[in-house]
């Protein structure tokens, strides 16, 4: 599959947030936290196209990720992926495309995912250890160099 990155622009948001809701709804039902309006919304709120970028496969929407900058590092926000393509590998080449800016830039990466999202599973093959959690979320962090980047 051909794939790449490219800058979000502000009309990429509402693609984005309905594509947020269909991704996190089992695991929000799930939790029973799944509203159909705030799951929206909340990527509405906090949707940054300097620091967005969509993900096209083979010349169609296929994703979007963002990592901002933080104090401490980097923040990996607002990974997904449409359903269909989800598990072929593309959600690992970007992962590992995007931890070797950070690496070669000496930057940690943190993200949090809900409790029970089977894309922990993702984050722990890509390096990414627990640092803390609580009932909602597990926060974790990728040091630099912290593994798993070439495979």
């Amino acid at each position: 599959m051909e794939w790449a990155l490219r800058s979000a622009e502000p009309s990429d948001v509402e693609v984005i947030a309905e594509l947020r809701a269909t991704v996190m709804r089992p695991d929000l039902e799930r939790l029973g936290r799944f509203d159909e309006h705030r799951v929206r919304q909340r990527l509405r709120d906090s949707f940054s196209p300097q620091h967005t970028s969509v993900i096209v496969a083979d010349g169609a929407f296929a994703g979007c990720v963002t990592v901002r900058p933080a104090e401490d590092g980097r923040r990996l926000e607002h990974f997904y992926l449409v359903p269909g393509l989800q598990g072929r590998g593309l959600g690992s080449a970007v992962l590992r495309t995007l931890l070797e800016r950070s690496d070669s830039d000496g930057m940690p990466v943190r993200l949090n995912v809900l409790r029970g999202s089977a894309a922990r599973r993702l984050y722990e093959r890509h390096g990414f250890t627990v640092e803390d959690q609580d009932p909602i979320d597990v926060y974790m962090v990728r040091r630099p160099g912290g593994g798993a980047v070439g495979t």
